[in-house]
């Protein structure tokens, strides 16, 4: 084997590695969006809704807990779904750039509006507070299924 021939095969190994690194990255991409997705569609149609039967005894200490809990489970999720996409973007694209800033829309969602929201609704609840969490997490809700579909579209290939 000549030195030149050891050298294609090490380049060979290298491409077959970022093809692999790559696939990895949009795999956990769509992996992390498409959970998030499933979230924000279950808070959209079931969690929030379901908020105004709650009752008034107890709401504050049941809204405190709500957000507490619910930290735990889409922190680290929001996160990543975050880092996997400022990594996308990097590589380039108007896919991963247009889900970058959908993903924008959702955090600025977020903590403008939902926290906000939500941390009224520790006070104890307020009907039209729950009305506009629900209003406003329309947005969310449509960014991130739009973002589900740029992540699926990146996928695929």
């Amino acid at each position: 084997m000549t030195a030149g021939t050891r050298l294609d095969a090490a380049g060979g190994c290298a491409d077959r590695w970022r093809m692999d690194a790559e696939r990895l990255l949009l795999s956990m991409h769509a992996g992390a969006t498409l959970f998030m997705t499933g979230v924000i569609w279950f808070v959209q149609v079931v969690h929030y809704p379901l908020l105004a039967r709650a009752g008034t005894d107890g709401f504050a200490e049941h809204a405190q807990e709500h957000a507490r809990r619910t930290g735990w489970i889409v922190g680290p999720a929001m996160v990543a779904e975050l880092i996997l996409s400022l990594a996308l973007a990097a590589r380039g694209g108007a896919a991963a750039w247009t889900g970058l800033g959908l993903l924008t829309v959702i955090w600025l969602s977020t903590a403008l509006v939902q926290v906000p929201l939500h941390r009224r609704l520790q006070a104890g609840f307020e009907a039209e507070t729950h009305r506009q969490l629900v209003r406003t997490n329309r947005l969310r809700t449509a960014a991130w299924t739009a973002r589900a579909a740029i992540a699926l579209h990146l996928a695929a290939g």
